[in-house]
């Protein structure tokens, strides 16, 4: 079997593609192109090459778990129409249905040998984009083995960077051998890795956001202009929406007849892209309508806005039915066209009042946070598109540089870092648990019932539309979480379970080593915070039943005595690292008396919680 080596076209995609090794090839009478449910993209590369498609639906893990209705909606409603795009496009697409891959392969190997010629007793050959779920490329080539085929595992198209690119850029095996796992039993790392060197490592590679060789603008961050909250009387744009088509509803009726599944389970709400048209369509409107405010109200909580100016466009990548360097290029045309100066727009021009800011990094004097800026979901809100242009006679907002600068920086930086570091870190990043962490997750994780107006928002949220944004992620759901002391391998999977973009590549790094801080891999300390960050950055404590103000005593905040309670528990852990001298200092300015308040109210706001009652 001859084989031969071709330049890759999609590594060459628009200007600055970062450069890689060229695909191996196998030339053969027959080959088959398999791609997997998070690969649902018309325009791939490896698709030329191919003879045919295989697709399997392999849907026995919704038997075993309650996932939330419109992520399984979403999931099999877009890989169905995916299927419908191939045909029509002229591709000759297999397309099983089975409770398993191995299942769906027995049912594909056996309708190749059926419809061989005489004497044709070639081995059937399968090509896969290398999965982002660690192991899973090895398991399917052994399963393509056990029934006589042979299966190729070449890059995956739908990251920007690739494992020779991580390599390179942090200097592999230097410090951690091949043989060696980076994480000890402990989760303690053996060695660490930062976002933002890596995200400045890309733009330099790709030119994206650069000016002869420097940051557009001067500035690599802008990250402490995107900390404002809007006022109350500002209107986001409208949620792009997507009426569900006759193959969307057959496939929502399948799923709520034939699996038991968590949170809303009605199609009203359901709104996600399920095609490559829609996608493209969702991109545009938000590069039209929500980059403009995107920026400066990006880490804002308000009541009753699940969506703000989000892209929402995270499913969308996820499952490949958006190139992540389409959102990234597209942000940049409409910057080229409508950008100013960074800060310069003012969202409330359009109506409303000016809203005051804070940060991550200004949690006032009790609390901790993690370093540089959150990440996005399950990873990274993010989007594609045309240019962006607004239809004619409707003239779009200027884009200023912040609100450009910080969503590329959710897709090149946080996305593709997290993939590296979760590459890295596996299998042991799953468990990681340095804290010693081990309560289960409160009721309210599951039904919204607790009187705390920020978790009851924020899983509400969860619940109707499988989608929380990031602040939400990691600032309320694992915030409570890991200030509570939740063990980090539940809440992985609770996230895993209830986000429609969620997958074990993305919530592993961002929930376990992020929002746990189950490992010091990629923070060098938690993401912890006392009530304050909440209030400065949302409209829910003024209406809240806990005054926030407070720390112990029968209806105050329970973020408060949590953190408290929480830096004293890991204490032995914490107090060594290099950003935690503050907190701690504020952790020996308190007395006994008020270490027993602390702890009294600690231990009755876990009560509550445990009981539902919270």
């Amino acid at each position: 079997m001859a084989r031969r080596r071709v330049a890759d076209p999609a590594r060459t995609r628009g200007a600055g593609a970062m450069p890689l090794a060229p695909l191996l090839i196998v030339v053969s009478d027959r080959t088959t192109c398999w791609l997997l449910g998070d690969q649902l993209n018309t325009d791939l590369d490896v698709l030329d090459a191919a003879d045919d498609v295989l697709l399997i639906e392999a849907h026995g893990f919704a038997d075993r778990k309650p996932y939330h209705a419109h992520k399984l909606t979403l999931v099999f409603s877009a890989m169905r129409h995916f299927r419908d795009d191939l045909r029509e496009r002229g591709h000759d697409v297999t397309y099983v249905r089975a409770a398993s891959f191995g299942e769906g392969l027995d049912e594909f190997f056996a309708e190749r040998a059926t419809g061989a010629d005489d004497g044709d007793d070639a081995e059937p050959r399968l090509r896969l984009m290398r999965p982002a779920s660690h192991g899973a490329g090895e398991r399917l080539r052994e399963l393509v083995a056990d029934r006589g085929g042979t299966l190729e595992l070449v890059d995956n198209e739908l990251f920007w960077t690739t494992p020779a690119d991580w390599s390179e850029w942090s200097g592999e095996g230097e410090t951690v051998g091949d043989d060696e796992p980076l994480l000890g039993d402990d989760g303690a790392a053996e060695r660490t890795y930062r976002q933002e060197h890596w995200y400045r490592h890309v733009r330099r590679e790709t030119g994206v956001l650069m000016d002869d060789g420097e940051p557009v603008g001067g500035e690599w961050n802008y990250d402490d202009l995107n900390q404002e909250t809007p006022p109350d009387d500002w209107e986001p744009p409208a949620r792009p929406t997507f009426e569900p088509d006759e193959l969307t509803r057959e496939t929502h009726a399948w799923v709520r007849e034939r699996f038991d599944t968590w949170g809303n389970d009605s199609l009203d709400g359901f709104a996600w892209p399920v095609t490559r048209g829609e996608a493209r369509e969702a991109l545009d409107r938000f590069v039209r309508d929500g980059l403009p405010a995107f920026g400066r109200y990006q880490d804002a909580m308000a009541g009753g806005e699940p969506f703000l100016s989000h892209s929402l466009l995270s499913p969308a990548i996820n499952l490949g039915l958006l190139d992540p360097r389409e959102p990234v290029r597209a942000v940049e045309r409409a910057y080229e066209k409508r950008g100013i100066e960074p800060g310069a727009y003012d969202p409330t021009e359009r109506g409303g009042s000016d809203a005051g800011a804070t940060s991550l990094d200004d949690f006032g004097s009790d609390e901790a946070e993690g370093d540089g800026d959150a990440a996005e979901g399950d990873d990274g809100d993010a989007a594609e598109g045309d240019d962006g242009d607004a239809a004619e006679g409707d003239e779009p907002a200027p884009v200023p540089l912040n609100a450009v600068e910080g969503f590329i920086r959710q897709v090149i930086g946080w996305r593709e870092f997290m993939r590296h570091v979760y590459r890295e870190a596996m299998p042991e990043l799953a468990e990681a648990n340095q804290l010693d962490q081990d309560r289960e997750l409160p009721p309210a994780y599951w039904d919204g019932e607790t009187d705390m107006r920020c978790l009851s928002e924020a899983v509400g949220h969860v619940r109707e539309f499988g989608y929380a944004h990031h602040i939400e992620r990691l600032m309320v759901l694992s915030n409570f979480a890991l200030v509570y002391g939740a063990d980090p391998a539940e809440l992985n999977e609770w996230f895993h379970l209830g986000f429609v973009d969620a997958y074990h590549w993305v919530t592993t790094p961002n929930v376990v080593a992020m929002g746990s801080f189950g490992t010091d891999v990629l923070s060098s300390k938690p993401y912890a915070s006392s009530g304050n960050y909440v209030n400065k950055m949302s409209d829910h404590c003024a209406d809240c039943r806990y005054a926030v103000s407070r720390t112990t005593g029968e209806g105050a905040c329970p973020f408060n005595a949590l953190y408290w309670d929480f830096l004293k528990e890991n204490e032995e852990t914490l107090r060594g690292t290099g950003r935690m001298g503050l907190m701690y200092s504020h952790v020996d300015g308190k007395d006994d008396a008020e270490w027993e308040s602390i702890r009294e109210r600690a231990d009755r706001v876990r009560e509550l919680a445990r009981s539902g009652e919270l």
